[in-house]
């Protein structure tokens, strides 16, 4: 319980800027939509004049751009950026943190186990991360209802922002597999960084496409907003493939870790 409250307390500035980050990126857009509304047509004709891999690589649907929720998809593309950086800062800095900061040895000579290391730490990041989200909804749900229209669906509204913690889940446990193969981890933000951008980039290539499997490379693409605005559930093989990753990662991360070499303190 102790190492669980230690790492809420190592997470809780970076939750915090991370989740006024994403929430000051929402109300930024939201802000713009009634003007929006306001000239749909114009809007809708300006975006037309994209070219169609323009539009599938940003997400705009011309169908329903101009309405609360497809504005509000073509937005949480950005937002989801956001949460899968801070998912992965999460994941390859918890357990390489104690290495980066000398704190390895007092650490493992601790009777606790190494598994138990995992899960209080995993723990913490995975209830950060739903802090996020709560405020994060919280706080989109009441600009989504300041800046209305006409009525939306609160399902289909909660259904898009679900899919924030699941991307989020996949790097955080991506984020924690890649950090266990490191001896020793400078900085965090370069392997992050890069990992997180290439799967976007990999992203908007795949969506300028015509060939569904290739959805599976990234994570970015699992859930597809236009099929859930559709059908108002999620696409299931994207996400039982989501969930696989998620815990063949997890599992492959505690077999690796209890069994690491950990560089001792010079």
């Amino acid at each position: 319980m102790n190492m669980y409250l230690h790492e809420l307390m190592s997470l809780r500035k970076s939750t915090i800027i991370w989740t006024c980050t994403m929430i000051a990126v929402a109300a930024l857009y939201f802000s713009i939509y009634p003007s929006i509304a306001a000239d749909a047509a114009d809007f809708t004709q300006l975006l037309s004049g994209y070219p169609a891999p323009v539009r599938a690589a940003l997400g705009i649907s011309l169908n329903n751009i101009t309405s609360l929720l497809g504005f509000y998809s073509m937005v949480f593309s950005l937002i989801t950026l956001c949460g899968a950086i801070q998912a992965m800062n999460f994941g390859v800095s918890i357990l390489s943190r104690e290495v980066r900061e000398r704190t390895a040895d007092f650490l493992l000579v601790k009777p606790v186990s190494r598994p138990a290391i995992v899960s209080a730490k995993l723990l913490a990041a995975v209830t950060m991360l739903l802090s996020t989200n709560v405020f994060y909804y919280a706080a989109a749900f009441m600009l989504a209802s300041i800046v209305k229209n006409e009525d939306y669906s609160v399902k289909l509204f909660l259904l898009i922002n679900l899919t924030l913690f699941f991307i989020q889940m996949m790097f955080l446990a991506i984020g924690v597999l890649i950090s266990v193969f490191f001896i020793k981890l400078k900085s965090v933000l370069p392997i992050s960084l890069g990992s997180v951008f290439g799967f976007y980039i990999m992203g908007a290539l795949i969506a300028t496409g015509t060939n569904d499997m290739e959805r599976f490379i990234s994570p970015f693409k699992y859930f597809d907003i236009s099929y859930i605005m559709k059908y108002a559930s999620f696409d299931t093989p994207y996400l039982l493939t989501g969930a696989a990753i998620v815990v063949v990662a997890i599992s492959l991360s505690y077999a690796i870790y209890s069994k690491k070499d950990i560089q001792p303190v010079s």
